[in-house]
C-alpha cells in the first residue's frame, strides 16, 4: 500500500530543502499539542518490541533508533518525534549565543544519491532559548541528547569557553551531552581533532561533569574524514579523559562516485554515500576500544538492514537524519520492526548480542 508521505514527498521535494523541513517542523510541533492527536499518531508509529531495548550508562533506551542532531536545531520538536516511537533525540548543535548560519540556501537533496549536502554552519537560537525549550516539553520517556557547539566568530583558541558554557547550562536539562568537534561547516573546528586541543576541551567538560550532582554522560562525534592514525588518536583521548561513547560519524566532505549536479556544493554530505564509510568508522573504533566505551552510529541509514549492518560492526544505539527525509515519519517504525525480525531471525535474544559480532568473528 502506498504511504501517505510517498504522496507528500513530491510536494515537498518540490520545495527548497529548508523550507520543507521548517514546514515539517512546524507540523511536529501542531501535532504534539493539538488535542487527541497525539494518541493517534503514537498508535500508528510508536511500536516497540523489548527485544530492542538498550540500556547505556544509566539510561534505558526503549529501541536503539535516535534522530540525530541537526534536525531539531531548537529543542522544540522534542514531543513530536517521540510520538514517532523514536527511542531517543539528539537536539542541536547548540551554541552559548544565538546565531544565524551561514546564508541561504544551504540544504541541498541529491535525490539521484539518497543524500543531502548541509553547510547549515549551526545555525542556533542559543543556550538560553534552548534551555527554554527543554524546560517545556512534555514528553518525559524519551532520552534526550544535547548536542554543543562554538560560536563562529568565537577563535579556536577560546573554543573550550563555549564548550563550558554551553554545558553548564544545558547539561542539567538533558540525559547526555555530545560534543561536536567534528562539523565540517564551522571554520577551524575540526583542528578540535588534535590530540593536544581535544585533551584540554575533554579535561574540562570531565571536570565540570563531576561536579554535577547528577553526571551525564558525555559523547564525542567524530569525523570519517579522519585518517587511521588519526581516529586512533582521537579515540585514545576520548578513552582516557573517560567520555561514555563516541558517536560515528558527522558528515563527510568527500564526493566520490556521486550522480547528481549538486555535488558540486559545498559542506557536508550525509545518507546513501555515508552508509559503508561509516560504518567502518563504527567497527574501527569498536577493535580499539571492544565496545567500551560503545559506539552510537550515524551515516548512510535508511533502512533496517542498514541499522542491523551497523549494529553488527559495533554499534550499540543509532541514530538518523537523512533517512527520514527520503522515508518519512514511519523510518523507526520501519527499521524497529525489522530490526526485531533479524535478531531472531538470528539466533539473537537481545540486540545487544548482536553489537560488533561482525568485527569479533
Amino acid at each position: 500500500m502506498t504511504s501517505l508521505y510517498a504522496l507528500i514527498r513530491p510536494l515537498l521535494f518540490r520545495l527548497d530543502a529548508e523550507h520543507a523541513h521548517d514546514l515539517t517542523a512546524k507540523a511536529l510541533r501542531v501535532t504534539s499539542r493539538a488535542p487527541l492527536l497525539p494518541r493517534l499518531v503514537y498508535a500508528l508509529y510508536a511500536w516497540e518490541d523489548p527485544l530492542l531495548a538498550v540500556d547505556w550508562s544509566g539510561l534505558h533506551f526503549a529501541n536503539p533508533v535516535g534522530v540525530a542532531a541537526g534536525f531539531d536545531k531548537r529543542a522544540d520538536l522534542v514531543d513530536g518525534l517521540a510520538l514517532l516511537g523514536f527511542g531517543h533525540i539528539e537536539v542541536g548543535t547548540v551554541t552559548p549565543r544565538p546565531q544565524p548560519g551561514n546564508p541561504r540556501p544551504r540544504l541541498f537533496r541529491l535525490p539521484e544519491d539518497a543524500a543531502l549536502i548541509n553547510r547549515l554552519g549551526f545555525n542556533s537560537p542559543g543556550m538560553v532559548a534552548v534551555a527554554r525549550a527543554l524546560r517545556a516539553r512534555r514528553s518525559r520517556d524519551v532520552i534526550v541528547g544535547v548536542n554543543i557547539g562554538k560560536n563562529r566568530d568565537t577563535p579556536l583558541e577560546r573554543a573550550v569557553e563555549d564548550y563550558v558554557a554551553t554545558f553548564v547550562a544545558l547539561a542539567p536539562l538533558a540525559d547526555y551531552v555530545a560534543v561536536n568537534i567534528s562539523s565540517p561547516n564551522t571554520p577551524g573546528l575540526r583542528r578540535l581533532h588534535e590530540r593536544a586541543a581535544l585533551e584540554m576541551l575533554l579535561h574540562e567538560l570531565m571536570r565540570l561533569n563531576h561536579a554535577l550532582p547528577q553526571p551525564r554522560p558525555i559523547a564525542l562525534k567524530v569525523s570519517p574524514d579522519e585518517t587511521p592514525d588519526q581516529l586512533e588518536a582521537v579515540v585514545r583521548a576520548g578513552c582516557e579523559a573517560g567520555i561514555a561513547a563516541f558517536i560515528a560519524t558527522n558528515t563527510t566532505l568527500a564526493r566520490d562516485g556521486l550522480h547528481s549536479q549538486l555535488a558540486i556544493e559545498t559542506g557536508g554530505l550525509s545518507g546513501r554515500p555515508l552508509t559503508q564509510r561509516a560504518r567502518q568508522v563504527i567497527g574501527t573504533i569498536y577493535r580499539l576500544t571492544h565496545g567500551t566505551p560503545p559506539v552510537i552510529g550515524v551515516g548512510g541509514i535508511a533502512t533496517a538492514e542498514d541499522a542491523y549492518q551497523h549494529i553488527r560492526a559495533g554499534a550499540r544505539l543509532i541514530q538518523i537524519y537523512t533517512g527520514m527525509v527520503y522515508a518519512g515519519p514511519a523510518i523507526a517504525r520501519d527499521i524497529k520492526q525489522g530490526l526485531a525480525r533479524r535478531l531472531r531471525r538470528d539466533g539473537f535474544t537481545s540486540l545487544e548480542e548482536a553489537v560488533g559480532v561482525m568485527v569479533a568473528a
